[in-house]
């Protein structure tokens, strides 16, 4: 026999045979306690058992309500608690038919202390694994899963990157015979665009450099987060303690998006580094506080429990505005002061981009941002279903350790797969890097969207409401994600071309 526990209990049921509903109205409270001393004990847990039973007061009598005189029950006996056995009628509310039934509904329960040898610190663990019901194996099945993919791309990229950039490397740095000089032999391949390779990116410089510090801002906040929750100073046991954590070290980490996004544009040599500050600060940030506003109006419409008050919304924008953007811009100050990022290679200097050659169908922007999260998901999507549970199904999460070994990763899963990306795009004489690096690793968000929609539709919601909060606090915890993972991309492929190039002669 398998004992399971769910967070509360159904105020009733419905025989599937008979067709008829009945009402829980007694519960036997069970508390749990363990004894320090003969004096001193303490609870460490307790359940609750509801039962449906048609109460009757003894000798047919009736109750006019009155709390004082309460005339005394059959069925339930005060000298034991309640149990299957002793009931003889549940309490029917609808029969087969449709009728309701009409008249007094009696709730009555029963107090049980047990005695138990679960220690005071080790309260929340029942409470914490379900009872077990989730098996760590099947964590384990995700990490399996998730390194085998790693593996595989790990392999990939030591048969195809290391194999063919020794050869490329070699081939470019030998010493020309007179012969070949003769021939004039042209250059091809990625050496072809090595002082155009590190030109700022043609579209939209400073929204990239805005989303690499907000995504260096929230990358750093999950580190820490994850990391801190995996030692155990995180513990879903303190209500709130992991979302203040949250709040507080996305607020201190405003100077690293500030100092990065300030220094990247600079690399750019961009000028209007106080615009690129003031998007850092308010872009993501006031994006998140409009849509959390209107979510937050729309449960106070409905009338809510789950509806910010307004002093907590206040807290926020104090955060927000007293905290996080004083910070950002004092990191722009200190990046716009620092001295811009070297790179091996440079612009001709006559400042003309050499023309890009037309590219074969795989190698285009839409098909590479499609492939390119698919592996990262993959990697991640069976913790992905526990951590949306936890989100939406009142479920408590937990394996911070697991989550930071999947964090990992993703993190060089999405490596991987933009090297290999942008080596197959340099390769095609492709210099535009930037923003693809960017997105292919970022695509990652929107398989996991999709993922989040597909188990939407498991829930069997009925209100537009849930619709509308469901999806739009997913499209920005999505957001997010495409930020990070894109970031992730964006810094190994950045290592990934200053290595390769830094490797050849140049003339």
């Amino acid at each position: 026999i398998t004992t399971s526990y769910s967070r509360g209990f159904p105020v009733g049921y419905m025989h599937e045979v008979k067709k008829e509903h009945f009402i829980y109205n007694h519960v036997n409270i069970v508390v749990k306690y363990h004894e320090l001393s003969p004096d001193e004990n303490r609870v460490v847990g307790f359940y609750v058992e509801p039962f449906s039973v048609e109460h009757k007061f003894s000798g047919g009598q009736k109750w006019d309500g009155d709390l004082d005189m309460v005339p005394p029950l059959d069925t339930c006996d005060k000298t034991k608690p309640m149990d299957l056995d002793s009931i003889k009628t549940e309490q029917k509310l609808i029969s087969s038919s449709g009728s309701s039934k009409k008249g007094q509904v009696l709730f009555t329960y029963d107090v049980i202390w047990q005695p138990s040898e679960v220690h005071w610190a080790s309260r929340w663990d029942i409470y914490l694994s379900m009872d077990n019901a989730i098996p760590d194996k099947v964590h384990w099945f995700s990490i399996v899963n998730s390194l085998l993919i790693v593996l595989f791309l790990t392999g990939m990229v030591g048969m195809i990157l290391v194999r063919n950039l020794h050869r490329d490397i070699t081939r470019y740095n030998r010493v020309l015979t007179e012969e070949e000089k003769q021939e004039e032999r042209e250059e091809s391949g990625w050496k072809l665009v090595h002082t155009d390779v590190f030109r700022p990116p043609a579209n939209f410089p400073m929204i990239f450099c805005v989303f690499v510090g907000t995504a260096l801002q929230l990358m750093g906040m999950a580190i820490v987060t994850i990391c801190f929750a995996a030692i155990g100073f995180l513990s879903p046991a303190n209500r709130g303690s992991l979302m203040i954590a949250m709040l507080l070290l996305y607020v201190v980490m405003g100077a690293a998006a500030g100092y990065q996004s300030a220094n990247l544009y600079k690399t750019f040599r961009g000028k209007q580094w106080q615009k690129c500050t003031l998007l850092t600060a308010f872009l993501y940030p006031g994006v998140a506080f409009i849509l959390f506003l209107t979510f937050n109006l729309t449960l106070w419409g409905e009338g809510s429990s789950g509806a910010v008050p307004f002093l907590s919304m206040v807290a926020l924008i104090s955060l927000w505005f007293g905290i996080s953007v004083p910070l950002v811009f004092l990191g722009a100050y200190i990046g716009f002061r620092k001295d811009v990022m070297e790179f091996p290679t440079h612009p001709r200097a006559d400042n003309m981009p050499r023309p890009i050659p037309d590219q074969p169908w795989y190698l285009g922007l839409g098909f590479t941002v499609i492939i390119g999260g698919i592996l990262p998901f993959g990697a991640c999507f069976v913790e992905l279903f526990f951590i949306l549970s936890s989100m939406w199904m009142d479920q408590y999460y937990y394996v911070f350790g697991f989550l930071l070994l999947v964090f990992i990763i993703l993190a060089i899963t999405c490596a991987e797969v933009t090297m290999v990306l942008i080596y197959f795009q340099l390769c095609a004489e492709d210099y535009n890097w930037w923003w693809r690096s960017f997105l292919c690793s970022g695509s990652t968000a929107i398989y996991v969207f999709m993922y989040s929609a597909f188990y939407f539709f498991k829930l069997q919601a009925n209100m537009v409401t849930t619709y509308f909060l469901y999806f739009g606090y997913m499209g920005l915890a999505c957001f997010g994600l495409f930020l990070v993972t894109g970031l992730i991309g964006f810094y190994s492929a950045l290592w990934f071309t200053r290595k390769i190039y830094g490797s050849i002669k140049v003339d």
